[in-house]
């Protein structure tokens, strides 16, 4: 059964992570994967960023303009994927995109992320809540293909 927020509390996640957004960042040091991505509908335009080693996701990070819901759900997002073996953050992705498209999901995996329950509500704001998220999806492919090919 999915997790229930008030819609102040929703609010206040999102804020929080717009206002004061813990991963938007260049990252320092090498070895990162990068996907830019940006949307005609809205401010977005934006670059996320990922270190992926032996399996494990060391750091996840985000930059450039976006409104409140991508800069909030891709923040939160960071947040939920650092320190989880690649895997495990594929998981959490698809409970996301489940969540967003109203399909079943597991809200115990997403945390925060839940405070996005209501976006299908909002058909215009779908891909803001989904732009990091698709980048992530895009980073593991990039990296999957990668390591396959040496």
């Amino acid at each position: 059964m999915p997790i229930s927020l008030s819609p102040s509390l929703m609010r206040e996640i999102i804020m929080d992570h717009y206002s004061n957004p813990s991963h938007k960042r260049k990252p320092s040091g090498d070895g990162y994967l990068k996907v830019h991505s940006s949307s005609i509908n809205c401010i977005d335009d934006i670059d996320v960023y990922i270190l992926i080693k032996d399996g494990k996701i060391i750091d996840c990070c985000f930059d450039g303009v976006a409104c409140a819901i991508s800069t909030a759900s891709t923040d939160i997002m960071c947040d939920l994927v650092i320190g989880k073996d690649e895997n495990f953050a594929k998981k959490i992705l698809q409970e996301y995109l489940n969540m967003i498209y109203e399909k079943d999901y597991d809200s115990e995996l997403l945390d925060e992320a839940n405070a996005f329950q209501n976006t299908h509500k909002q058909a215009a704001r779908i891909k803001c809540a989904t732009i990091g998220w698709n980048s992530l999806d895009e980073l593991f492919k990039i990296f999957d293909e990668a390591n396959k090919n040496g």
